[in-house]
C-alpha cells in the first residue's frame, strides 16, 4: 500500500490554470475552424454576438491572459458557439471554471470562500445578461417606433455596391429630364432638396455656387440641403439616388451606374 501511494504521488497532474489553458486552446481551434468553414470574418461574429473583437481573437488563439474571469470566458465561448450554429451550452460546459473539475492532489484549498466565489460570479454574469437583453429590447423598440413615425424615409430593399471610378467620371453640364419635373418651386421659397441613398454612391452638392458636400454616402443615408437661388446634385450612380424637392415625392435621378446631374432653381418673383 505504501508503494502504491508513493507511485500515485509521482503521477503528473495538471493544475486548474493548465487545464483551462489546454481546454481553451482546443475550443478556440474548433471555433476558428468552423468560422473559416462558414466564411465568416471576426467582424461579422462581433455583430452577431456583441463581443469585442479582441476577446473573440483571444479565444481562437487560446490566449488565457487576455480574457476575463473563467466564468465570463465560459459565457463568451457559449455565445461564440451559438453564433456559429453549435450547442453553446454543451460546448462551454467543457471549459473548467471551478476547483471541482481538478483532482484533490493538484489543489488543496477547499475553503468555503474559494468554493462560493465562482458561484457568485456566475449569478452576477446571469444578471448582466438579463440587463443586456432588456436594454437591447428597449433599443429595438425605440428604433421601430422611430421608423414608424418617419414614413417619408424609404426603406432600402436592394443592396448593390457601386465602386466609383472618380478618375473616369465624365463631366456633364446637361440638365437631365428629372430637373424639369422637380423644379416647380413656388415663388419666394428657397430650394430644399432631400437626397436618399438606395445604394452607396458618390455625391456632389453645390448650393448657390458653393460646394456643400462631395464624397461617398453609404446606403440608407438621408440628407437635406437648401439654397436661395440654385442647387445642383451630381452622382455617378443615378439609379441608387432618390431626390425630392421641397418635401415632394422622391424620384430616381436615372439609371443605375450612370452619371447624372440635376439642377433645381428657385423661381424669381415678378414685379
Amino acid at each position: 500500500m505504501k508503494w502504491l501511494r508513493k507511485k500515485n504521488k509521482h503521477q503528473p497532474s495538471l493544475s486548474l490554470e493548465e487545464q483551462r489553458a489546454e481546454k481553451l486552446a482546443e475550443l478556440g481551434a474548433q471555433l476558428w475552424a468552423l468560422r473559416q468553414e462558414q466564411g465568416l470574418s471576426l467582424e461579422q461574429v462581433v455583430a452577431l454576438t456583441r463581443i469585442p473583437r479582441r476577446l473573440l481573437q483571444a479565444i481562437e488563439e487560446g490566449n488565457l491572459n487576455d480574457l476575463p474571469e473563467p466564468v465570463y470566458i465560459q459565457g463568451l465561448i457559449r455565445q461564440f458557439a451559438d453564433a456559429l450554429g453549435l450547442n453553446g451550452v454543451e460546448l462551454s460546459g467543457t471549459f473548467p471554471i471551478s476547483s471541482a473539475q481538478v483532482s484533490p492532489l493538484s489543489r488543496g484549498n477547499n475553503s468555503p470562500l474559494a468554493q462560493l466565489r465562482p458561484v457568485h460570479l456566475y449569478f452576477l454574469y446571469i444578471l448582466l445578461i438579463v440587463c443586456s437583453v432588456n436594454g437591447l429590447s428597449q433599443l429595438l423598440n425605440n428604433a421601430l417606433l422611430q421608423a414608424s413615425n418617419s414614413p417619408n424615409q424609404p426603406y432600402p430593399k436592394q443592396k448593390s455596391v457601386v465602386k466609383p471610378e472618380l478618375a473616369q467620371l465624365k463631366e456633364s453640364t446637361q440638365v437631365q429630364p428629372i430637373s424639369n419635373t422637380l423644379s416647380g418651386v413656388q415663388k419666394g421659397q428657397v430650394v430644399q432638396v432631400g437626397v436618399t441613398l438606395k445604394a452607396s454612391s458618390w455625391i456632389r452638392v453645390i448650393a448657390d455656387g458653393k460646394t456643400e458636400f462631395e464624397g461617398i454616402l453609404p446606403e440608407g443615408t438621408h440628407r437635406i440641403w437648401k439654397a436661395q437661388e440654385q442647387l445642383t446634385v451630381k452622382t455617378d450612380n443615378a439609379g441608387g439616388v432618390l431626390v425630392s424637392v421641397n418635401q415632394e415625392k422622391a424620384k430616381k435621378m436615372g439609371e443605375p451606374g450612370k452619371e447624372e446631374e440635376v439642377r433645381i432653381a428657385a423661381a424669381k418673383p415678378k414685379f
